[in-house]
This record gives C-alpha cells, structure tokens and sequence, in this order.
C-alpha cells in the first residue's frame, strides 16, 4: 500500500515510476503491476502501449506462479503452481499451451475491441450532444439579431413644447438692510 502512495506521488510530481512486467506463459501477454502481491493492481499492456486491468480469472505466469483476479484489475493472490497441474502438463503440455494461450489471446483482443467500441459509443455520443448545443447556440443568434435591429429603432426626442415653469419665491426681499448686507455688497463688487 505504501509503495503504491508513493508511485502515485512520484507520477505526480513527473518522477519516473518503475513498475514490474511480466509475461504470461504464452510469452506473448504482458502484465504491468507495481507488485505482484495481493491488493495491488495488475494491467494489461497492449501492442500500443495502452494499459487494461485484468479481467477476473487465473492466470499462469511465465515463471509459473499462477496469478488469481477476483475483482477485475486486482490481485487476489499469486500462487506457486500445484503439483496436479504438473502431472496434467507432463501429459500434453504443447496442446494445453496452445489452447491457452490462443484463448487468453482471444480474451484480451475482445477486451481491447469492447473499450474501443465503447470509446467510440461515447465519442459519438460527444458529437451529438455537441451538435445539439450549436443548433440552440445558433438559435440565441438568431434572437440577438432580433434584439440588435429593435436596438436601432430612434429613442423619443424631447418636446420643447412642454414646458414646466417653476415658480420662484423669494424670502426677506423686503426686510432692512443690515451691516452685514453692505459689507457684502462691497465684496461682491
């Protein structure tokens, strides 16, 4: 768990991650972990470098441990090969190797064309919905020139025909002049 808390810090930070691969018994197959311990996650390395987790099964590794996912892309546990599966492959081992591998080739191929697919449902989906918001977009447009054309009609001109007069009062025009009134009347002159 560590180890994987610290991967993810040294992918963030743009340090290089070493991660373990190993290859099925096809030799064909990668697996890409950072463990192959339990509870550690396991992809599949494709020809262009995509990674898929690993679909629930058991798989015989290259070394010949025998890797077993429960939970698709996590490892429940890797075990040493048993002895019954030795006795099995003394038998006809070619044939069960190339039944093998043929049908762990067909799976990831499957697996590789269903995300694929799915990728290219989602993508089409994308693109309609995308559609669909530049047909509305298009139609604001539509509205905005409405708007712009009803925004040039003239304003209302002022009337110089209405004329509201304002009658003035004036206070104290007829009371005595003061000291104060002359001294200001000079100033003001």
């Amino acid at each position: 768990m560590k180890t994987s808390v610290i991967n993810q810090i040294k992918s963030l930070l743009g340090m290089e991650v070493k991660l373990e691969t190993i290859k099925l018994i096809d030799g064909i197959t990668i697996f890409e972990a950072d463990t192959f311990e339990t509870d550690k996650e396991v992809f599949i390395v494709t020809e262009d470098e995509q990674k898929i987790p690993v679909p629930i099964g058991e798989y015989e590794l290259e070394d010949g441990r025998i890797l077993v996912v429960e939970v698709e892309g996590i490892i429940l546990e890797v075990k040493e090969a048993t002895t019954e599966e030795e006795v099995v492959e003394e038998k006809a081992p070619e044939v069960e190797e190339e039944v093998e591998a043929k049908t762990t080739k067909k799976t990831i191929e499957s697996i590789v064309k269903e995300t694929f697919f799915a990728e290219i449902e989602k993508l089409e989906k994308e693109n309609k919905e995308l559609k669909a918001q530049i047909q509305n977009l298009s139609k604001v447009d539509a509205v905005t020139t409405e708007v712009t054309e009803l925004a040039e009609v003239n304003p209302i001109s002022f009337n110089p025909e209405n004329k509201n007069e304002v009658n003035q009062m004036k206070f104290g025009s007829n009371r005595p002049k003061t000291l104060m009134d002359t001294i200001l009347e000079k100033i003001n002159k």
